[in-house]
């Protein structure tokens, strides 16, 4: 068995199974892209928008539960698909889910993290909430860990690209790290 292959099987093993979800209102995809050193994951950047409480932010893709979708699963499939237009449906392998994350901004806000693995290569068409993306390799992003400063504090963050990650998909990002260094 490869290393890669025992890595996705304990990566596997650590994640609650997606069918298990539930309660959640919102819900994000980490994208996990086989490469020559490992796995990267999907980072996209947020639109500036003074309606978007995390305007211009890193982010994963993914948004709110909407009331016509049947589950929060359908939630994560329409809102990648509608942002990066990456169908996670089709030649995708859904790994599992870690404990949901509560938003600070909106404390009501329950969302969930699937970790998916893509089995092709996307071809990423960004909607109009987002202007960019980056691919991060996973086992190198504790080393892009540090703090950021803003006018209302210091806050820890990954500095990925030029791009600094904060917030909420800081934490979400924090806990998959974490799981992930277990399974190497």
């Amino acid at each position: 068995m490869s290393n890669y292959t025992k890595t996705i099987r304990s990566l596997s093993q650590k994640l609650k199974p997606a069918s298990e979800v539930q309660n959640a209102d919102a819900a994000v995809a980490l994208l996990l892209e086989p490469a020559d050193q490992g796995l990267n994951i999907l980072l996209v950047k947020r639109t500036e928008s003074s309606l978007d409480p995390w305007s211009g932010q890193m982010a994963f893709p993914g948004g709110k539960r909407d009331p016509k979708d049947r589950d929060i699963i359908q939630t994560v499939v329409r809102e990648t698909l509608e942002e990066t237009n990456i169908n996670i449906a089709n030649c995708c392998r859904f790994l599992g889910v870690l404990e949901h994350t509560r938003s600070t901004v909106r404390p009501k806000l329950l969302v969930a993290s699937f970790v998916i693995l893509l089995e092709h290569e996307p071809t990423i068409i960004l909607s109009e909430e987002l202007e960019g993306y980056v691919w991060a390799l996973v086992k190198r992003l504790r080393e892009c860990r540090g703090t950021a400063d803003f006018p209302f504090g210091e806050v820890p963050a990954y500095f990925v690209e030029g791009n600094v990650v904060w917030g909420l998909t800081f934490r979400i990002l924090e806990k998959f790290t974490q799981i992930f260094e277990h399974t190497t």
